[in-house]
């Protein structure tokens, strides 16, 4: 993982440490951040399934729904909510608390895009729901550069998800900022 990589190898460790099983979920960026995850001993403590639905086909069913916005924090929750929800079955009924984190994104690629580079990236367990969106300056990346905050961010959710302060440095640049959405966890988006 190289030196940088440090504090996201100890964050991993830290998710690993803790008790809740995962779920995992990712469209259009993120998927570093499940390599980072299964690259560190103890990922089976952690990861119970984790997928990459890529095209809009795979991703309305996993979701179960036909989504109006893709890359949207309701069709994040909406994957959070299906990758909890598999959670609960793949951990069977021992009482090991569990969490489905998500993310749907739009980042750069081989064609311009109209729409802004952002990400939606949600986290669910039984007593809390959250969404966590940032918009990417467009052009101020490459895909490597805007994978790498979307990843971070996917960690961050992952860890909050097990209980964990996520310290984590997100390298924004001036004026993207994170949004918080929080949901109750009975409440579908």
């Amino acid at each position: 993982m190289g030196s940088e990589e440090a504090p996201v190898t100890a964050l991993v460790r830290r998710i690993h440490a803790a008790p809740t099983r995962a779920c995992l979920v990712v469209a259009g960026a993120g998927a570093r951040a499940l390599a980072w995850v299964l690259a560190v001993p103890g990922a089976s403590r952690t990861v119970l399934d984790a997928q990459v639905p890529y095209s809009t086909a795979a991703l309305d069913r996993y979701v179960g729904a036909r989504a109006k916005q893709h890359v949207s924090a309701v069709e994040a929750l909406a994957m959070a909510d299906a990758a909890f929800r598999r959670a609960r079955e793949l951990a069977g009924q021992g009482g090991t608390p569990v969490a489905g984190v998500s993310c749907t994104a739009a980042v750069a690629t081989d064609r311009r895009k109209r729409g802004d580079h952002r990400a939606h990236v949600a986290w669910r367990s039984d007593e809390r729901a959250r969404c966590l969106s940032v918009v990417l300056t467009k052009g101020a990346r490459d895909r490597d550069g805007e994978e790498e905050v979307v990843s971070r961010l996917v960690l961050r959710a992952l860890a909050e998800a097990c209980g964990i302060d996520a310290d984590l440095d997100l390298p924004l640049l001036p004026g993207e900022c994170v949004e918080v959405t929080d949901r109750p966890p009975d409440e579908r988006a």
